[in-house]
């Protein structure tokens, strides 16, 4: 792939992201208020940066795509992340106490469909869709694959995009931090020689694009935004990545969310001087408190 149609992927996600959020801004669907949600500062932010990045991210693959089913896997499986979590961030049962993936799939496993469960079931079926498009059925010299082993490629890869798509939102606790993650891990998959290249480009202008508004804390990517730009990364490693690459990651996420139910990712960064001052980089200070009379 091209570095001209990388540098495209990423202009484009950037310039879409931001005439996205700025249309938003002007004309938001059910108005401001219902976007508003309050930060860890317990100050209002908008969640409207979430769908423009879902959109920039999709555009930005869509004009620089090496081919049609790198195309349509990326579209499939960021359209899931951007849909189901807009959907839980503007309807999600505020008195429900469930959180993380153990409280939805133990909703689920009761009988009872939260919001966040939805959105598990939704990026899961998004995400086997978008590895099948993704996966081809014939090897380099043209034969055919077996069944079983397209099938273990295809549940493995759709499994990675998920993951990736939830890990990105479980960082979305504090100003620019899931911005910073999904750059830093696109960054060398956009140089790798495979299809994905355009997608994590697009992760790159998207996320660029937003950082502003998400570090002075007036905006927030919130599901929507988190889940698409996970999804998008996890999907340009499903393109790029050989198989041994995509299990690593895969294992790396999965260790991650599961460690997420017991462990606050908050706490470690903060203990963690390197990550500390990677994730409070850009972002706004905070007054020097006031004497005590």
């Amino acid at each position: 792939m091209s570095a001209g149609r990388r540098i495209g992927a990423a202009v484009a996600a950037r310039s879409v992201t931001a005439l996205m959020r700025a249309a938003l801004e002007d004309h938001p669907p059910g108005g401001q208020q219902r976007w508003l949600r309050t930060n860890h500062r317990c100050e209002d932010v908008s969640m409207l940066e979430g769908p423009a990045v879902a959109v920039g991210l999709v555009v930005g693959a869509l004009v620089a795509s090496p081919d049609r089913r790198a195309a349509l896997a990326t579209t499939i499986a960021t359209s899931a992340g951007g849909v189901f979590g807009v959907i839980d961030d503007l309807a999600e049962d505020t008195e429900d106490k469930r959180k993380g993936l153990r409280g939805h799939l133990g909703a689920l496993a009761h009988g009872r469909l939260t919001t966040g469960g939805l959105k598990v079931l939704g990026i899961g079926v998004g995400a086997l869709v978008a590895a099948a498009v993704a996966t081809p059925a014939h090897r380099t010299d043209g034969s055919r694959r077996s069944a079983v082993g397209w099938g273990l490629d295809v549940a493995t890869s759709g499994a990675l995009i998920a993951t990736s798509a939830n890990l990105v939102n479980l960082l979305d606790l504090r100003p620019g931090r899931a911005l910073k993650a999904a750059t830093i891990a696109a960054a060398p998959v956009s140089f790798l020689p495979g299809r994905g290249g355009s997608a994590a480009s697009a992760v790159l202008g998207a996320s660029a694009a937003a950082a502003d508004q998400d570090l002075a804390e007036t905006d927030m990517l919130g599901d929507g935004g988190a889940n698409a730009l996970g999804a998008a990364l996890g999907t340009s490693l499903v393109l790029s990545a050989p198989r041994p690459v995509r299990l690593g990651a895969l294992a790396i996420t999965t260790a991650l969310t599961v460690a997420s139910e017991r462990v606050s990712f908050t706490r470690v960064i903060e203990s963690t001087p390197v990550l500390r001052d990677l994730d409070r980089w850009g972002r706004r200070r905070l007054p020097p408190p006031s004497p005590r009379p």
